[in-house]
């Protein structure tokens, strides 16, 4: 079972509280809790768009797993670590197991049932949902505003799984170093904007708009490189991104931002501080 945070972008100014997007991969059975949060701007990968056998691999090498085992008891909060066997029926016998080991053989049993709907011709958009208790998934978030959320998931009355990950998320917070500029943009690099500038024979920061499409387009993706694996293409980001806004696909174009011309915390957006790239179209549209 995985849970990995990295900061993807950290950028700070004088009169604004700092903007942060986070690369998160965390058990897919959270991820409903994580949605709560309203401060923050999410996209996520889609088991919709996972081929089934990779999808299979991840639950088979990588499984999703609780971190804790709780008793039953009355209310929302689990008692302390259960040890108790579960018995599952094996030939017409009924076996004991720990509680991972149970787990792990419900997954086999989700497994051996995707791949029966595959063989009779199911498409992905079905049979990975039979595996998405056991997977994980990849959320690329940005925010200002994050107290709320670890007062909360970091407390010991929370689920312990999204516990560990609200922990992480505040632990790579913590030890990440961030950069004084007026433009965020997550996923996009000094490489690609010189890039632009060779392409276009232009020089200088003044190619926001161009510079914010790419990256919502990687932000679409949830990371900088495509599915397949491959390195990014500037040309297929911009096309993207012009299919999200055409098709009123919005939410990749809530993660760049640019600092407000007013010093102060008022929102735009769910930002605080900073001008973020979706008003912007939405005011132009």
């Amino acid at each position: 079972m995985t849970i990995s945070v990295k900061v993807i972008a950290h950028s700070r100014a004088t009169y604004s509280p700092d903007l942060i997007t986070l690369q998160c991969r965390y058990p897919r059975f959270i991820h409903a809790e994580f949605m709560t949060h309203r401060v923050f701007s999410r996209n996520a990968s889609s088991s919709r768009a996972i081929p089934i056998e990779k999808m299979i691999r991840d639950v088979e090498e990588d499984p999703a797993m609780p971190v804790a085992w709780g008793s039953n008891k009355p209310g929302m909060q689990a008692g302390g670590e259960c040890t108790n066997p579960v018995f599952l029926c094996e030939d017409t016998e009924m076996i004991p197991h720990s509680a991972a080991s149970a787990w792990l053989q419900a997954r086999d049993n989700a497994v051996w049932v995707a791949r029966s709907f595959t063989a009779a011709g199911y498409h992905k958009q079905i049979v990975n949902r039979l595996l998405e208790p056991f997977g994980h998934i990849t959320v690329v978030v940005t925010a200002t505003e994050w107290e709320n959320f670890f007062d909360l998931r970091c407390h010991p009355d929370a689920d312990p799984t999204m516990r560990a990950l609200a922990e992480a998320m505040r632990n790579a917070i913590a030890g990440s170093e961030p950069t004084t500029q007026t433009w965020h943009l997550p996923y996009f690099t000094q490489s690609d904007a010189e890039a632009i500038w060779a392409k276009n024979e232009t020089g200088g920061w003044h190619d926001f708009d161009t510079f914010a499409m790419i990256s919502a387009a990687r932000c679409a993706r949830v990371s900088y490189l495509n599915h397949d694996g491959s390195n990014p293409d500037i040309e297929k980001d911009l096309a993207l991104a012009k299919r999200l806004l055409e098709s009123k696909h919005m939410s990749p174009f809530e993660h760049q931002a640019r600092l407000t011309g007013d010093e102060g915390t008022d929102l735009w957006g769910n930002l605080a501080g900073w001008d973020q790239h979706r008003k912007m179209l939405e005011v132009t549209a």
